[in-house]
């Protein structure tokens, strides 16, 4: 495989190639991440200071940055070890201090000498009422003020580094940075009005207003499409190798699935029989399939991924769906049953529990063939767990199963296809981010039978109140859940936050009334306090982590959810996505604790507004950042250093579409441009897209 070509070799040569730069700076840089001039060149700054000329600091609202030609006056030195050396300096029309700690006098002699004039630049402060600068960030003669930016850029810097320092060492890189042949669509380049590559890049480097800095600015928004864009392609690069002609056919002759859905209560929604569609006609390609089915809570997405599954069993083949937790498993398998029964198809469970004569007895059945389909845990990752003949993998919950572990799945079955759903509605160009190489079916609509879920926002100060309710709600019949708060990071704190919450809810409503669960519950214990909620012979339910509650209980139709303003706003759609699932009206309390923080009520009355999840993660997003939304160290969702995606979102899209284009159009990339997209592969260092491609 050819190398790194090299037109970009000086851009990843050692920093200490470049002027000015030597071996401690270098170790400086490189706690930032920064480790050769591509790195500098890709570290903007994040805000500027105004150092334009002023007559006089008179007229300026302290604090604030200025730059003012002085007359240097008398030296005041320190009062004690402590204190600080002082100037006194007079500009057109006022007089101030500039401050000093620790400075040495002859320093200050030597750079400030008494009656010479001389241009400081830093930030003015009120202290005692008199006007002081505190160690000014620029001195200069009258003469070397031209040199001055009239804008100047900041940098992020480490303990140890200057502005100055960042400033010459990203010039010096931006020296060595060539003109590179363009790889965005002439169209949309000029469309978007960007500037050309090396171009953006000096302006990125020079911003001469505040309005530079900001992610719409031309020049950083190209550079933020170059990285999105690499991103991109590296993904698309992943979807044509998974779709090379390694699939199956798995065409089904619809019988099984007719028997399922002529047993249903009521038709699929249109949205369930578009995704089928889709699914369908992936499976009965040569291509291997490799799709996400993203639906909101209660979309009905369990049940379009069982008709895929009797696809697979119609080919002849048989099917599995993983699910994350045990308990999820096993609510899939008792939710899957009377389908199963209704078309007339084997269905089993392997979990971790599974042991000895039992679990040898059903790994032989799997192997031949008998067992159609099988919903499990991790347990089916394991090696002596084999298929006669898998066709599809369904994968629930997306945000446990790496990319890597999709794949290991796929090959339990030779080319199997495979399908991934999830219950977090995830803002759109995160999904591309995260999901970019794989297919997507939405579920945007909800089964009828559903009712609305009516929201309301109670006090903490209001419990008793709240109790009164559910023992009212109770006696009618009906059952609730109640969600303890994550205190702490402790488990220890928040079992005993639960604990103590259950036993006064078992004081006010009664014994047998209340059950328990926790994460440091035995599996088995848990699995019971749940069955017996399922059963309806507890009728409230406390829970700590919103794990627990992933069971469907279409009896259960109210939510209280303790110190609400505590979780985040995704948890809460998926914890209040727990009730409405019956025909009773549905109410869910979020308890919240006095004074509520501005972000907190937000996001409740959010909540309070609308059902529609995909509104709720695109909010979710602009209030926390993409990393806090998918925990960026287990979500694999890429690190960028230019774009934003909360703020260029928009231009994630555009990318996807792009990328898919040009190798739809150019599959080898050997076009002028493809030659360009190639250069801007090695500089985004996405080497993974050569192996992909297994050409340089």
């Amino acid at each position: 495989m050819p190398g790194r070509p090299e037109i970009l070799w000086p851009l990843f040569a050692g920093l200490e190639t470049l002027p000015g730069i030597g071996g401690k700076t270098a170790k400086l840089l490189a706690q930032m991440g920064i480790e050769r001039p591509r790195d500098l060149l890709f570290t903007l700054p994040h805000s500027g200071v105004d150092r334009r000329l002023r007559a006089t600091v008179r007229d300026v609202v302290p604090p604030a940055s200025v730059t003012v030609e002085v007359t240097v006056g008398r030296h005041i030195p320190p009062r004690s070890r402590s204190a600080p050396a002082r100037v006194v300096v007079e500009d057109a029309a006022t007089s101030f201090q500039l401050v000093f700690f620790h400075a040495r006098g002859d320093f200050l002699q030597k750079t400030l000498p008494i009656g010479q004039r001389r241009v400081v630049s830093g930030r003015i402060e009120l202290f005692d009422g008199a006007l002081q600068m505190v160690h000014p960030d620029h001195i200069l003669r009258p003469e070397e003020a031209a040199d001055l930016p009239a804008f100047e850029p900041i940098y992020p810097l480490t303990q140890g580094l200057t502005q100055r320092l960042m400033a010459k060492a990203a010039r010096a890189a931006l020296d060595r940075a060539p003109d590179l042949p363009e790889w965005i669509d002439p169209a949309l380049r000029a469309r978007e009005g960007w500037p050309g590559w090396r171009a953006a890049l000096v302006a990125a480097h020079a911003p001469s207003a505040e309005a530079d800095l900001a992610p719409a600015a031309p020049a950083r928004e190209r550079l933020a499409y170059d990285e999105l864009f690499a991103h991109q392609l590296t993904l698309a690069l992943a979807r044509q190798v998974e779709r090379r002609g390694k699939g199956r056919v798995s065409a089904g002759d619809g019988r099984l699935r007719a028997k399922v859905l002529a047993a249903l209560p009521w038709p699929l929604t249109g949205a369930q029989a578009r995704a089928l569609e889709e699914i369908a006609a992936d499976m009965a390609s040569e291509r291997r399939m490799n799709r996400l089915l993203q639906g909101d809570v209660g979309a009905g997405k369990t049940l379009v991924a069982f008709l895929a599954l009797l696809i697979a069993v119609e080919a002849g083949g048989q099917g599995v769906m993983m699910a994350p937790t045990e308990i999820l498993a096993r609510q899939h398998l008792e939710g899957l049953r009377p389908l199963a029964a209704s078309a007339g198809v084997t269905l089993e469970i392997l979990t971790g529990r599974d042991r000895g004569a039992e679990r040898a007895a059903k790994l032989a059945a799997l192997a031949a063939g008998h067992i159609r389909i099988l919903v499990g845990t991790h347990a089916v990752f394991q090696r002596d767990v084999h298929f006669r003949d898998l066709r599809l993998a369904v994968i629930d919950e997306q945000h446990r199963f790496g990319v890597a572990q999709r794949m290991e799945l796929g090959a339990k079955g030779r080319g199997a296809d495979v399908l991934v759903m999830t219950a977090t509605p995830i803002p759109r160009s995160l999904a591309l981010a995260n999901y970019g190489d794989m297919d997507v079916s939405l579920l945007d609509e909800k089964p009828p039978g559903r009712t609305p879920v009516t929201t309301a926002l109670v006090s903490a100060g209001r419990i008793d109140e709240v109790v009164a309710h559910l023992r009212r709600a109770i006696a009618e019949g009906r059952q609730a859940y109640w969600v303890c708060p994550l205190v702490e990071e402790s488990e220890a704190v928040d079992l005993a936050a639960a604990t103590d919450r259950f036993q006064r809810l078992r004081a006010a409503l009664g014994e047998g009334v209340v059950g328990l669960v926790h994460g440091q519950m035995p599996p088995a214990e848990k699995d019971a306090a749940m069955a017996r909620f399922v059963a309806g012979e507890t009728r409230v339910l406390v829970a700590t982590t919103v794990i627990e509650v992933g069971v469907d209980v279409p009896n259960a139709s109210i939510m209280v959810i303790e110190r609400a303003e505590t979780f985040g706003l995704a948890q809460l759609h998926q914890l209040r996505g727990r009730v409405g699932r019956g025909a009773a009206r549905s109410t869910c309390l979020l308890m919240y604790q006095p004074p509520l923080t501005g972000p907190a009520e937000r996001r409740l009355s959010i909540l309070r507004e609308t059902e529609d999840g995909f509104r709720i993660a695109e909010e979710d997003l602009r209030l926390r950042g993409a990393g806090d939304l998918l925990g960026t160290a287990q979500s694999g969702l890429p690190r960028f250093r230019i774009a934003d995606l909360e703020r260029q979102a928009g231009l994630m899209a555009v990318a996807q579409a792009d990328a898919r284009r040009l190798l739809a159009e150019d599959p080898g990339l050997a076009s002028p441009r493809g030659a360009a997209a190639r250069i801007l592969l090695w500089l985004a260092e996405q080497d993974r897209a050569f192996r992909l491609m297994g050409v340089g």
